[in-house]
């Protein structure tokens, strides 16, 4: 595959790449290709899909000067099987990794101080040997590729690590219990740990005892010198800055907003002064204390979108931004656990935000999120759409961005629907999710089935729902009479 690739002019060719066939038009590289990957963050946590409280203005214009995609799902509906999902282009049914495998047979992997004494306890189970991921197929084709976030997929020293999965560049946490904490003793950079200036301090770690809950100095411990989102920020704006002048992929899969609820004073402060008074949360729940836990929460996303805002303005400085292709989405659905509080901030909106129903779920809450792709000059701006589209539609998706042909896999590109061209849909989404009981979900049309507690009751309990008259999957319409 040539590292020049002719990306003309869609009211010409009407279409990317290969829609015309004229020698005169000036050839230009390859489309940089930027693709965010919130954490935990729920279909109606940002402003352009219905949030009422948190304001994430900078996500809401990139939306705006984009496509939003109505019906995105993703592959699973916790952290490593989805991720797994998007790299390999396969679904839940045939990808290799499908829960979250922590692989507690190693020894205590939920110890912090045994895991920083020892690197072997780090990681979730590893993608193995010979796994093809996209990112392998930019490297072959010329991209230079970087992945700064949350890894998840090999513990450190493994087959998995993203070093070996198609990345040039990475930096971040390779584990994902690590980044139960954003302020770590140590993050990644590419197989190597790097060293921070705090102090270990093990999720779960309690107020000191008769500290008063009600006074801000007695959550000081839970903020120390570095910050995970700032230091991984400076990275993504280093590996911009460095790849410039040649077509880049960067995978920026930030820990925000998953708990632990910890985020920069100013912006805590901000929605403190917005949401007024509120009740501690006293880590009861897992994680850590929190004395402003709706304005952390708050505070946790606004700050993402300010890191959002901040890297387009300095792709438009560097005068990339116009080829450019940023892509905005998240990894599974919100959840109420570590002081967070799906249902008060009605984080799944319009489908049900309660506990069971969200993250671990495959209930809409728990996999359908937002989809926001910019491509400015390309995308017509503000277009909505509501082709039915998955995680494993990513890999294919994003290959053909680039111009490149990626292996067979489950996935079907969305690019036609992103030009408002005539899209390929499936005959059927399929997931299958081992935890929380065991549980399958297909979705055909306007239809959606779910089984759920298959290790309790078998596969004969499914349930059917019309999404377009239920979204919240309410009224079971597959009872038949008795």
């Amino acid at each position: 595959m040539g590292k020049t690739v002719y990306f003309l002019s869609i009211a010409v060719c009407g279409g990317i790449a290969g829609g015309c066939s004229s020698k005169t038009e000036k050839p230009l590289k390859p489309p940089n290709i930027i693709f965010i990957l919130a954490d935990d963050l729920g279909y109606g946590d940002l402003g352009c899909y219905g949030q009422q409280h948190i304001e994430t203005p900078n996500i809401d214009k990139l939306a705006a000067s984009g496509i939003r995609l109505t019906q995105y799902y993703t592959g699973s509906p916790v952290s490593a099987p989805s991720r797994c999902v998007m790299l390999t282009g396969l679904h839940s049914g045939h990808a290799y990794i499908r829960g979250n495998d922590e692989m507690g047979d190693r020894g205590d992997v939920w110890s912090h101080a045994a895991m920083l004494a020892d690197s072997s306890l780090e990681g979730q189970r590893p993608l193995p040997t010979g796994t093809v991921t996209f990112p392998l197929l930019l490297q072959k084709a010329g991209y230079t590729t970087g992945c700064v976030g949350k890894w998840g997929l090999g513990y450190p020293g493994s087959e998995g690590t993203p070093n070996k999965m198609g990345y040039d560049f990475f930096y971040g946490y390779n584990c994902q219990r690590q980044a139960h904490t954003y302020y770590p003793p140590f993050l990644y950079r590419n197989e190597q740990r790097e060293y921070l200036p705090n102090e270990l301090l093990p999720p779960g770690t309690k107020l000191d005892e008769a500290a008063d809950p009600y006074n801000e100095k007695s959550y000081a411990k839970y903020t120390q010198k570095v910050y995970s989102p700032d230091t991984m920020y400076s990275e993504i704006i280093k590996f911009v800055e460095s790849n410039k002048d040649k077509p880049f992929f960067l995978a920026w899969t930030t820990t925000l907003p998953h708990v632990a609820l910890q985020a920069p004073e100013r912006w805590v402060n901000y929605y403190v002064n917005k949401f007024g008074t509120e009740e501690p949360y006293l880590g009861d729940k897992g994680y850590f204390p929190c004395h402003y836990p709706h304005a952390t929460y708050a505070a946790m996303i606004s700050y993402l979108d300010e890191q959002v805002g901040g890297l387009i303005a300095k792709l438009k400085e560097l005068n990339i931004y116009e080829n450019t292709v940023i892509i905005f989405t998240s990894d599974n659905g919100p959840i109420s656990v570590g002081g967070s509080d799906a249902v008060w901030f009605n984080s799944a909106q319009p489908f049900k935000s309660d506990q069971g129903w969200v993250k671990g779920s495959l209930r809409e809450g728990g996999i359908r999120y937002p989809m926001i792709v910019a491509w400015e000059g390309k995308i017509k701006p503000g277009i909505r759409n509501d082709h039915i589209c998955a995680g494993w539609d990513v890999m294919a998706t994003i290959c053909e961005l680039a111009n490149i042909k990626p292996t067979p896999n489950d996935g079907i590109s969305f690019v036609p629907a992103l030009f408002n061209k005539k899209q390929r849909g499936h005959e059927y989404l399929y997931w299958e999710f081992p935890e929380s009981g065991g549980q399958k979900a297909v979705r055909m049309g306007k239809w959606k089935g779910l089984i759920q507690d298959i290790r309790k009751e078998g596969e004969a309990n499914m349930m059917l729902f019309d999404l377009e008259a239920d979204p919240m999957e309410q009224y079971n319409v597959g009872i038949r009479p008795s």
